[in-house]
């Protein structure tokens, strides 16, 4: 009998879905996302599930599905929306997709750092809005990326991989991680109070944790340049969101660019936060290529097969078992 494995969603980018559904009998959930409900009822005895990251799994749902429940195989990088403590209890391996997703990902924050610090989201409105009707030396001034001083919150895969891109820009680049305190050709270390006042451009890319949620608050705003970008592509819970729109109302930064928000998708509750002329605003497309979704999906059906095979996880979420128990 073949093993029974859920899908969260009926369809997904490139060819690992099929490739899946060729292997074991295939639970295929909605177009969109599943309520925790209608989740739970398409879980039951299922051997494995394959799923987004912003799908909550907790323990009613590994619950739901038994005990005949070996591994949770998340499409994403980020992993907060699973309860680790209840998957390692019952013997559940979660997997997630690094290493396939820094490079698209890295593009998009570059994006971000140039649409936010040039103004261009004000300039393509206007445009867009039918009010560009004289060319004036003072419209649109925003300021340069050129030289300036990079401040990366945390590197990893995909902060290293902005700061390659910050080499053609001729920056200087600092970095805080806690698993790199040594410089390199690219990056030189710094705690956060000197990355934050020495910065012309934070970038964020840290999982969202107990330690790392809203890790840029009213504080750390305050101390930053009042020239200064914040960018966020890592998790929204990171940025403390009021902080922010006050920072952004009250001229104590720049600009920002968002690719993610705390609560996703976004609802009233950051209207005015996406209003504001100083943010430019993206709906968590990171890693949203063709090629980089379908790679994200294929290695998610690779760590599920593998472990309903009775093989490790390639890429288990850190500290995570790589065999079910």
């Amino acid at each position: 009998m073949k093993q029974r494995v859920l899908s969260t969603r009926g369809h997904l980018p490139g060819t690992g879905l099929e490739r899946l559904a060729g292997r074991v009998e295939l639970v295929r959930g909605p177009g969109d996302k599943p309520g925790a409900g209608e989740l739970a009822d398409l879980a039951r005895g299922v051997d494995g599930i394959l799923c987004l990251g912003n799908d909550r799994i907790d323990a009613a749902l590994l619950d739901a599905a038994g005990p005949g429940l070996k591994v949770v195989s998340l499409a994403s990088m980020g992993f907060d929306a699973v309860d680790q403590r209840a998957a390692a209890d019952r013997g559940v391996v979660v997997t997630h997709t690094p290493g396939v997703l820094a490079e698209t990902t890295a593009d998009l924050a570059w994006a971000l750092i140039l649409m936010a610090r040039r103004r261009l989201g004000s300039a393509r409105d206007r445009l867009h809005a039918g009010d560009w009707t004289v060319f004036r030396m003072d419209d649109f001034l925003g300021l340069d990326v050129h030289g300036a001083t990079l401040g990366l919150v945390g590197y990893g895969q995909i902060g290293r991989a902005v700061a390659r891109r910050a080499v053609g820009f001729g920056m200087r680049v600092l970095h805080l991680d806690p698993f790199s305190t040594a410089g390199d050709e690219l990056s030189q270390p710094a705690d956060l109070p000197t990355l934050l006042a020495e910065s012309d451009i934070v970038s964020l890319h840290v999982p969202l944790t107990e330690a790392t949620r809203h890790l840029i608050g009213p504080a750390e705003l305050g101390s930053m340049k009042t020239t200064a970008t914040l960018i966020n592509t890592s998790r929204g819970g990171v940025v403390d969101e009021a902080a922010l729109l006050h920072a952004l109302r009250e001229g104590v930064i720049h600009s920002a660019g968002l690719d993610v928000f705390e609560h996703e998708p976004r609802g009233a509750d950051v209207a005015d936060l996406v209003a504001q002329s100083k943010l430019v605003a993206l709906p968590h497309v990171g890693s949203a290529t063709e090629a980089t979704r379908a790679a994200m999906v294929d290695l998610a059906v690779d760590n599920l097969l593998d472990v309903l095979s009775g093989r490790p996880a390639r890429t288990p979420i850190p500290g995570a078992v790589a065999v079910p128990r």
